[in-house]
């Protein structure tokens, strides 16, 4: 499968929930949300845990009231790398980054956890490689926000 990149940087194509994920495997639903439950403290019941990811047209999502998706289809950015306010607190509530989550959980993550439920979602890294293959700074979004008393996430 190709990679699969959402507007925050996730990875479709890693994520258990993925539509074609779950049709060729099933039992992913169960799988991720007991991981989900492990590893960042929330359940969602089995059943529910269907997504065609937020680059479709009408997707079925799993988090419907994500506020990364619209303000980038707002602002017309295929992903937030993009974006001029990088990283706006829009995007730092969605961050994934490893090293946290390894803090967390003291008594390590196994690799196959990290693969399953950790790494489609590791989306910090991804966007920094991005804006820096693009020549852009990270982090410049922080400084412009605070200038602005971070209006562009109230808008």
């Amino acid at each position: 499968m190709d990679e699969v990149l959402t507007r925050c940087g996730y990875r479709c194509d890693l994520c258990l929930a993925y539509r074609p994920n779950v049709e060729a495997e099933p039992s992913n639903q169960q799988i991720l949300s007991d991981g989900w439950q492990k590893y960042f403290g929330f359940w969602i019941p089995p059943e529910r845990i269907l997504c065609d990811g937020c680059m479709a047209e009408n997707p079925c999502l799993i988090e419907k009231s994500c506020p990364v998706r619209p303000c980038a289809i707002q602002r017309g950015l295929g992903n937030c790398s993009e974006c001029p306010d990088y990283v706006c607190g829009k995007l730092a509530d969605r961050l994934v980054v490893y090293e946290q989550l390894a803090v967390k959980h003291a008594s390590g993550i196994p690799a196959e956890d990290r693969a399953r439920f950790i790494r489609p979602y590791e989306n910090k890294e991804r966007l920094d490689q991005l804006r820096s293959a693009r020549g852009v700074s990270n982090g410049v979004g922080d400084a412009r926000a605070a200038e602005r008393g971070d209006e562009a996430d109230k808008a």
